[in-house]
């Protein structure tokens, strides 16, 4: 326990609240960069994951729950991963004329 005061113990008091309640906000955060890395490597969906991981992380940095700079790294890391995987596979064209090779603009005429 803390020291002998009275304040002091209520604040031990406090500290262990903040803690047990921190502890749960830590721990969703957590989980959601391990789903959001799983899309990354799977390549399924893996913007919206990443997004919402992203978003947590700024949550838990904001209320004080993460240092902002250990948000920071974590969200630079995600970040890095998710433009690697967008390089390696370009998203899907979509629509027919987009899919068909793309026709050639006729010249233009002089007068």
């Amino acid at each position: 326990m803390a020291k002998r005061t009275a304040s002091a113990k209520k604040q031990a008091r406090a500290g262990a609240r903040r803690a047990i309640r921190n502890r749960g906000a830590r721990s969703e955060v957590k989980t959601l960069i391990v789903k959001a890395r799983r899309s990354l490597t799977e390549g399924a969906e893996a913007a919206p994951t990443t997004l919402e991981a992203i978003r947590a992380l700024d949550r838990a940095a904001s209320k004080g729950i993460l240092h902002s700079r250990n948000a920071a790294r974590r969200k630079g890391r995600l970040a890095k991963q998710l433009a690697k995987v967008a390089v390696a596979a370009p998203p899907p064209a979509k629509g027919k004329k987009a899919a068909a090779a793309p026709a050639a603009k006729p010249a233009a005429k002089k007068k």
